[in-house]
C-alpha cells in the first residue's frame, strides 16, 4: 500500500487553509495556536497513516508551500 508524507514550508505558507479543505482524507488541520513568524496560521500534517500522497494539497496551494512525497512498499 502506498503512503505519503507532506512537508509544509512555513516561510511560504499564507494560512489560506485550502490544503486542509481539499484533503479528502483529513490529513491536514489548521490549529488556532500555531502561527508563522508573519502571523499566518500554519497547517499541520496529522493522520500520516491515512495519507496516500494524492497531491491535491500541493496542487491547491497558491504559494507552492507544500511538497508531497509518495512511498511505495515493495
Amino acid at each position: 500500500m502506498d503512503r505519503g508524507e507532506i512537508v509544509i514550508q512555513e516561510g511560504l505558507c499564507r494560512g489560506c487553509g485550502l490544503c486542509a479543505v481539499f484533503c479528502a482524507r483529513g490529513c491536514i488541520v489548521i490549529p488556532q495556536d500555531k502561527v508563522s513568524f508573519k502571523g499566518y496560521p500554519i497547517p499541520i500534517f496529522v493522520e500520516q497513516e491515512r495519507c496516500n500522497a494524492c497531491g491535491v494539497c500541493g496542487w491547491m496551494c497558491p504559494e507552492y508551500a507544500i511538497e508531497v512525497y509518495k512511498y511505495v512498499e515493495r
